[in-house]
């Protein structure tokens, strides 16, 4: 039942779509089609297939179902496919019971994952993982997630669902400011300006700015990241859990993102100087990469049997 209540919500969202604003999205659209576009380089010939026609299957049209790097945004189309809608007060189902999902929140002054996971809630016996509590983060779900997508018996629904997740969850977990907080809500609480770009949130300008800045295509884009993986690079960053890439995101956020700060400005602005969009830069690009690779890891575990 909790699977065919979830079909109903996707059955009406194309309706929703076209009202709504524009928003922000986690490493942007580019990003995640960045990410998915490496982790496509490195799969197996017959998990790519399997991916392919999971894929197909998806009748939301949140998203064209023409690959993977176009399916990597759904899980944002659809947590705001809801999003400001209906009057005041009203529920807002998809909005409300997935936006924790897409991060976990690593105070800089007390890094605590149990509780920036909420400690870890069980999934209810026999529930699926798109069903489960809305109090709950990225590393947790993407485990969930994971094991789903490996399972033979998870119904072809879930399935699906469970690898729309997993194309946009290991990208957002690789986006520093997904994993890190300063008393600032992920970096949306900062303002920001650099030279020769509109002044934005400093969660904005790792969503958007520094990956933009990489080039005017994602095709391209990814196509130098995977140039520069090396052999040795591929299996070390294979290697690890989710909570381990949550750390590694956190420590990327508190010596890079929040640790290059220039003090702010008399209007609390900060001014990124050209040093600190070059180590941003470097950052972007390494994250992007390990995104894809790790993204690469789990399909090819999960359904390369």
């Amino acid at each position: 039942m909790m699977i065919c209540g979830f079909a109903k919500r996707l059955a009406v969202l194309s309706v929703w779509l076209a009202l709504l604003p524009a928003t922000a999205q986690a490493w942007g659209d580019e990003g995640h089609e960045i990410v998915a576009l490496i982790a496509d380089h490195y799969l197996d010939p017959a998990v790519r297939e399997r991916v392919a026609a999971l894929l197909a299957t998806d009748t939301s049209h949140l998203t064209p179902t023409t690959g993977m790097a176009d399916e990597a945004t759904w899980a944002d189309r659809f947590r705001d496919s809801d999003r400001g809608g209906g009057r005041r007060g009203d529920a807002r189902p998809n909005y409300e019971s997935t936006r924790e999902w897409h991060y976990v929140d690593l105070e800089l002054g007390n890094p605590d994952l149990d509780s920036a996971c909420f400690h870890h809630p069980s999934l209810p016996a026999g529930a699926a993982a798109s069903a489960g509590p809305a109090d709950d983060c990225i590393v947790d779900k993407i485990e969930e997630f994971r094991r789903e997508l490996a399972a033979p018996r998870t119904a072809a629904p879930e399935r699906l669902l469970a690898l729309q997740f997993l194309l946009h969850f290991v990208g957002d977990l690789h986006q520093p400011l997904h994993a890190a907080d300063d008393a600032d809500r992920g970096g949306n609480g900062k303002r920001v300006k650099a030279v020769g770009f509109r002044a934005g949130t400093l969660h904005q300008y790792w969503d958007s700015v520094f990956v933009e800045r990489l080039g005017e295509s994602s095709a391209g884009v990814a196509a130098a990241l995977i140039a520069g993986i090396s052999a040795a690079d591929q299996k070390a960053w294979s290697a690890g859990t989710p909570a381990d890439w949550a750390e590694q995101s956190f420590e990327l956020a508190r010596t890079v993102a929040y640790g290059r700060l220039p003090a702010p400005g008399a209007r609390h602005v900060y001014m990124l100087e050209a040093d600190y969009m070059s180590a941003a830069q470097a950052a972007v690009r390494l994250q992007l990469a390990r995104g894809g690779v790790r993204l690469a890891k789990i399909l090819n575990d999960a359904l390369g049997r």
